[in-house]
């Protein structure tokens, strides 16, 4: 396991040590107010951990209290560690980034998209070009999530058994093999839906590399990054350790439902590429750390600068932001565009944020988030146990960056 410690004084990275308090006070009310059941927050300069700290319950009805090694469902910060496993591929020439996925997933050779009509009538053409790598990467391949309830295609998938990420009995091969007979929401590339695509390119990963995507995953970027504490679900001791998930109600956290708490524990039939890994805070700080540095951790280079680069530009056409480009959910994206597995920031202005340029990350299902800031050298990591995300990400950026003095 990957022990997480404070390494610096605050003062000595350029932070002001009673303004970081506030994050402490802040989310330390949200506690006591009921709308937080716990978190865990580590924000760390030129690599070194200056403040670290956590509050709250990981399970309340058992009074255990969220600890430093306790482990925490990603849901879709799944999805970074998953984007860089492709562009391993990718590096290796196995596929260019405008290959048709076709040639690794038959099924998706002729796909057909959505025009009008419901979803039990739903009226499709076919596509005017083919999925490629970029597509899945960047979350333009027109592929959706059945829990948007935006859309007939999303009732689609619900119907055919995706109510979330996942269904319970189905590999990864079979659940691909059912998605691609589904409509695609939009025509490739012309618009962004956060979607299943990362599921998608977990399949084609298993495809080129001849392997599971959880072995492939394990053996080519959790081990080498010593990452040793995460994996596709937990058992045994190691599920004592996993934070229950909680629903926020008017009371208080209650349990959230079982179709959630029961994701992440014990070992998958679904190994999702999207949403699938638990992991602990100090074994994803060892991921971002990777990130910050350009690809490289403790002598393990798995990327190229100049491939992470590229990863975290934005790649929506003519510079777009998310908002304007597609339909963020319920989320608001002003300002940030998205590259190959992560949303990058163009304008700090436009999304009312003290962030820099350049800053990328993502967040996952259950409140989490990370991003990184190239520009001051900084990494944040954030952990809860709420569903749905409550975007506390926002707040916590003002909290940080109020303290860099």
């Amino acid at each position: 396991m990957a022990h997480l410690k404070g390494e610096v004084d605050p003062a000595e990275a350029g932070f002001d040590a009673a303004r970081l308090a506030r994050i402490d006070r802040a989310f330390g009310r949200h506690v006591e107010e009921g709308r937080l059941p716990g978190w865990l927050v580590a924000v760390a300069r030129q690599e070194k951990v200056l403040y670290l700290s956590s509050g709250g319950r990981r399970d309340v009805a058992n009074d255990l209290p969220v600890e430093f090694d306790t482990r925490w469902r990603l849901f879709s910060m799944t999805k970074p560690v998953t984007s860089v496993a492709a562009m391993m591929l990718y590096e290796r020439g196995v596929f260019d980034l405008t290959d048709p996925i076709s040639r690794w997933l038959p099924e998706f050779s002729n796909p057909r998209v959505y025009t009008h009509g419901s979803a039990l009538a739903p009226v499709t053409v076919p596509a005017t070009e083919p999925i490629r790598l970029w597509h899945l990467l960047s979350h333009t391949a027109g592929l959706a999530y059945g829990f948007a309830h935006a859309h007939p295609v999303d009732t689609l998938y619900r119907e055919s058994g995706f109510p979330g990420t996942s269904h319970p009995h189905w590999d990864l091969a079979e659940s691909v093999s059912r998605l691609a007979q589904l409509p695609l929401l939009h025509q490739p590339g012309s618009a962004w839906n956060y979607s299943m695509a990362t599921d998608v390119l977990g399949r084609l990963i298993e495809v080129a590399s001849g392997t599971s995507l959880g072995q492939y995953v394990t053996e080519q970027v959790l081990h080498p990054l010593g990452m040793y504490s995460t994996t596709f679900g937990v058992s045994g001791q190691d599920e004592e350790k996993l934070a229950k998930l909680y629903a926020l109600t008017p009371k208080g956290p209650v349990p959230a439902d079982d179709s959630f708490d029961r994701q992440g524990r014990g070992r998958p039939v679904f190994e999702s590429g999207g949403a699938g890994l638990v992991s602990t805070a100090g074994d994803y700080h060892r991921f971002v750390q990777f990130l910050c540095r350009g690809g490289e951790l403790d002598g393990a280079r798995l990327l190229a600068p100049r491939t992470l680069k590229m990863m975290t530009s934005n790649h929506l056409p003519n510079r777009s932001d998310i908002a304007a480009f597609g339909s963020p959910l319920a989320l608001s994206f002003e300002g940030y565009g998205f590259g190959l597995g992560f949303a990058v920031l163009q304008d700090p202005v436009a999304a009312h944020l003290a962030s820099s340029v350049g800053e990328f990350g993502w967040g996952g299902g259950a409140g989490t988030d990370f991003w990184v800031d190239p520009a001051e050298e900084l990494t944040v990591l954030f952990f809860t146990n709420q569903v749905p995300s409550m975007g506390h990400g926002r707040e916590l950026r003002r909290l940080v960056y109020q303290a860099l003095v």
